[in-house]
C-alpha cells in the first residue's frame, strides 16, 4: 500500500524471475492513482523480447506523469552486458538529480560507442527476438515431457517449479556444467530459472535436468 512515507515505487515489467508482464491499461491506471510526489521507476531491461502488442511503451508517458522514469539497458537483448551501459527516460527535473549523483565517467566511451550502435541494428534485434522465442517454445516443450509446470514468459529466462528445492537442483546441475538460479529468495523455493540459450545449449540443459530428476 501507499503511504505518507512512500517514496519510491519500483515495477520491473516484464518481471524478473518470473518473466509475467503487467498490460497497459492495467499499469496505467496504477500510475494514475500514484501521487505525484511519489516517484514510479519501470525497469524495462527485457521489453524487446515482448511481442504482444497489450505490452505499453511507457516512456510515451512521460509527458504525463513528471514522476515517471523508465529504466532499459543493453545488457539483454542487444547482448552488451559485459559494457555495462543502460540509460534512464524521465522530466528533466529528474535527470538533473540522477546526473548530480552519479559516478563521474560511469559509461566510458566505447560502451556508448557500442550502444549507439545497437540501437540501429535492427537485424541483430530480431534475431535476437525470433531465436528467443524459439528457445522459449523449446524449453517449454521439454517440460512438458517431463511433467514440470513453468511459468509463461515473455522474457529470456523461464521459472519452472521442479519440484523439489530449487537449490537442489541447482548444484546437481553444475556438475553436468550446467549453471542456472535458484529463487527460493523470491518465496519460490521449488522453482529454477533458466536463461534461454541457443538450440544446443537448450537441449543440453533439459537433458541435465532429466537426470537430475530422476
Amino acid at each position: 500500500a501507499i503511504t505518507d512515507v512512500t517514496k519510491l515505487i519500483f515495477i520491473a515489467n516484464p518481471n524478473n524471475p518470473t518473466g509475467t508482464w503487467l498490460d497497459k491499461d492495467a499499469l496505467y491506471k496504477f500510475i494514475q492513482h500514484v501521487p505525484e510526489q511519489v516517484l514510479v521507476v519501470i525497469d524495462e531491461a527485457y521489453f524487446d523480447y515482448v511481442e504482444n502488442n497489450a505490452y505499453p511503451d511507457s516512456s510515451k508517458w512521460l509527458g504525463e506523469f513528471d514522476n515517471l522514469v523508465v529504466t532499459r539497458t543493453f545488457s539483454k537483448a542487444y547482448g552488451l552486458a559485459g559494457l555495462r551501459v543502460g540509460y534512464s527516460l524521465s522530466h528533466a527535473g529528474i535527470a538533473d538529480l540522477l546526473n548530480r549523483v552519479r559516478q563521474p565517467f560511469n559509461v566510458n566511451s566505447v560502451a556508448q560507442d557500442a550502444a549507439l550502435a545497437a540501437l540501429s541494428d535492427d537485424a541483430h534485434l530480431n534475431e535476437t527476438v525470433k531465436l528467443n522465442r524459439a528457445g522459449l517454445q523449446q524449453l517449454q516443450n521439454g517440460f512438458d515431457a517431463m511433467g514440470l509446470r513453468s511459468i509463461p514468459s515473455v522474457a529470456n529466462f523461464v521459472a519452472v517449479d521442479v519440484q523439489q528445492k530449487g537449490a537442489a537442483v541447482y548444484d546437481a546441475l553444475l556438475h553436468y556444467g550446467v549453471i542456472v538460479r535458484p529463487v527460493a529468495n523470491y518465496n519460490m523455493p521449488n522453482h529454477i530459472r533458466v536463461t534461454v540459450g541457443l538450440e544446443q545449449e537448450n537441449k543440453r540443459f533439459l537433458q541435465a535436468l532429466s537426470e537430475v530428476l530422476k
